[in-house]
C-alpha cells in the first residue's frame, strides 16, 4: 500500500501553521504543579509535559521550557505537589498558567483553595479530587544530540503521599474517567476529557499464559 507521508526534519522547521508534536504524543496528563518559595510564596502552574516513570517507590515528573517559578521553587525547596486538574477545575486550571510576578497567588487568581498538604510544606488545590505530595529525586538540564544545554529542565519527585477522593473509589478501585481528567492535545487552545464510552480492555500475552 503506498501511502502519502509529510517528512520534515524539526531543526529544519516542519512548515505547517502549528508544530504537530504535541498533538502526535497526545493527549497527555497535565502536571497542576504548586510549590513555595523560600520565603513563602505560594505557585500554582499547569505543565502539559508530565508523566509517571516508576511504580515502586512512584515517581512523577514534568519538563518546563525555562527557568520558571515552578523550578526554582523546587530546586530550594525540594518539594512539590500534583494536583489532578479535571473539568471542573479546567478553567481555574487555565487561570493559573497567567504569567504574573511571583508574589501574586495563582490560588487566588484562579479562585482556588489551598489547604496544608501531611509530608512537605507545599498547599495542595483543595478542590482537586487527587493530590501527590512529593519530594524532588532529580533536576536534569536537557541537552541536544550534540550535547548542547537547552532551556529546558525535567523536574522528578518520589510521591511521598497520595490524596484521593473517597467517591472515586469502588470497591477499592480508582475509577479513572469518574474523576474527569483532563488532556492536553495539540494547538494553542485544545484539550479532551474522557469517559467510560471510549474505554476498551486487553489482557497482557503473559497474564494470558499464566
Amino acid at each position: 500500500m503506498t501511502r502519502q507521508r509529510y517528512s520534515y526534519q524539526p531543526r529544519a522547521g516542519h512548515g505547517l501553521p502549528h508544530d504537530p508534536l504535541n498533538a502526535i504524543v497526545g493527549p497527555r496528563p497535565i502536571g497542576w504543579i504548586s510549590s513555595q518559595s523560600t520565603s513563602g510564596l505560594r505557585n500554582l502552574a499547569p505543565y502539559s509535559f508530565f508523566n509517571c516513570f516508576n511504580y515502586h517507590p512512584p515517581i512523577i515528573g514534568f519538563a518546563s521550557s525555562g527557568w520558571k517559578d515552578s523550578v526554582q521553587n523546587i530546586s530550594e525547596s525540594k518539594e512539590f505537589v500534583w494536583n489532578l486538574a479535571t473539568r471542573p477545575l479546567a478553567e481555574a486550571m487555565n487561570e493559573s498558567s497567567a504569567s504574573i510576578p511571583p508574589e501574586q497567588d495563582e490560588f487566588a487568581l484562579a479562585g482556588l483553595t489551598p489547604i496544608p498538604a501531611s509530608q512537605v510544606k507545599v498547599s495542595m488545590v483543595a478542590e482537586s479530587p487527587v493530590n501527590f505530595e512529593c519530594r524532588l529525586t532529580q533536576l536534569i538540564r536537557l541537552q541536544d544530540v550534540h550535547g548542547s544545554e537547552l532551556e529546558s529542565w525535567l523536574v522528578l519527585g518520589e510521591v511521598v503521599a497520595i490524596h484521593i477522593d473517597e467517591h472515586l473509589l469502588e470497591d477499592g478501585i480508582y475509577q479513572t474517567a469518574k474523576a474527569q481528567p483532563i488532556l492536553r492535545a495539540g494547538g494553542p487552545s485544545a484539550y479532551y476529557g474522557i469517559s467510560e464510552a471510549s474505554r476498551f480492555d486487553l489482557v497482557r500475552p503473559d497474564a494470558r499464559r499464566g
